[in-house]
């Protein structure tokens, strides 16, 4: 039988990438509920999930999560929420046994990351009895990112590292009035940089252990800050670049790894109406080999969480670790350090590390 999930939350994401994406692999999974603070959110995103569940019912309130958390049936539960909600939701449906795939960013700063770890820890704290705890981060799961890692020890020894990131958050885009994000710590870097900082990561295969950053507020329709040039050195010695630009009037994302062998290139773009990346091998004979990956990081995650939730039974199972709460932390705190940096006038931070 199918696990049986619940989605907390009623907003563009679960509307637009959740219930899509698990309509594409509904014969793994099976939703049951889906719950929202008001009672109007909660009906309109069941509708939308109707077209794929048609069981699926709708519940809201302190009653509706209740209802969810005492249902011995739901194996597992998405929350997706207000970033300022998410953590103390999560731990509360963690404590009550359910395992939990929450949206990124893991949390909202260093603090917030080691008092939900010390709380966490202490549910069963004798694994594997412990609940799964993932953070939604899909560029960890995106194949060209799964594929160019696997290259990277062609390029040679690293040289240098650049991430340009020329956003495209205006009054177009729809997440553009989200409240939260403006209320939150850092806005729109923290929410969309993680991502960011996950396709680094992944890529190099290598932590950032500092950084030196210069940040500020140019677009005033945008929280601050709105845009972030940092350097940063990794683990292995080598040094790079990490430029943000919230709002950009023509948007650009690549990461590029220079090596002594050759260059790896992870180009956001689109090939035959298809959005994804472009991921291009340069080597040393000068040749170069280019790759079209379509997004499909979403349904990959989501599909790694409902395996690890059918396994988790079993003693031996082993969480997919791409998916894990630490994961999530290392990016949110590379972030932080890059902000607090910036706002010592590009003093040099050590990256805290988890």
């Amino acid at each position: 039988m199918a696990p049986r999930i619940a989605i907390l939350g009623a907003g563009i994401f679960v509307k637009t990438q959740y219930i899509p994406r698990l309509a594409e692999i509904s014969d793994l999974v099976y939703l049951k509920f889906i719950w929202s603070r008001s009672e109007e959110s909660a009906k309109s995103a069941a509708e939308v999930a109707r077209k794929h569940f048609a069981d699926v019912e709708c519940v809201w309130g302190d009653n509706g999560l209740e209802q969810i958390i005492k249902d011995d049936s739901i194996l597992g539960v998405a929350v997706v929420l207000a970033g300022q909600a998410q953590v103390d939701t999560s731990l509360k449906l963690l404590k009550a046994g359910k395992h939990v795939i929450q949206e990124k960013p893991a949390a909202a700063n260093i603090s917030e990351i080691e008092n939900a770890l010390s709380r966490y820890n202490s549910i069963c704290p004798d694994s594997p009895g412990q609940p799964i705890w993932a953070v939604a981060e899909n560029y960890r799961f995106e194949p060209a990112f799964v594929e160019c890692k696997k290259l990277i020890a062609e390029i040679g020894n690293m040289m240098s590292v650049q991430v340009i990131v020329e956003g495209s958050m205006n009054s177009s885009n729809p997440y553009f009035s989200s409240s939260w994000r403006r209320n939150f710590t850092g806005g729109f870097i923290l929410d969309m940089g993680v991502h960011f900082i996950a396709g680094l990561r992944m890529l190099t295969g290598c932590e950032v252990v500092s950084v030196s950053a210069i940040t500020s507020h140019v677009d005033k329709t945008l929280p601050p800050p709105d845009n972030i040039s940092s350097n940063f050195q990794l683990e292995n010695g080598c040094s790079g670049v990490f430029v943000m630009v919230v709002s950009s009037r023509s948007p650009k994302i690549f990461w590029r790894v220079v090596g002594t062998k050759g260059t790896l290139q992870v180009e956001r773009g689109n090939q035959d109406v298809r959005h994804g990346y472009l991921a291009t091998q340069y080597g040393a004979d000068g040749q170069s080999k280019s790759m079209f990956y379509p997004f499909s990081g979403v349904t990959e995650e989501l599909k790694a969480f409902i395996h690890d939730i059918s396994e988790a039974k079993g003693i031996s199972h082993v969480p997919e670790p791409r998916s894990s709460f630490l994961e999530g932390a290392r990016d949110v705190a590379l972030l932080e350090a890059m902000l607090e940096s910036g706002s010592k006038q590009g003093a040099l931070v050590h990256v805290k590390k988890f």
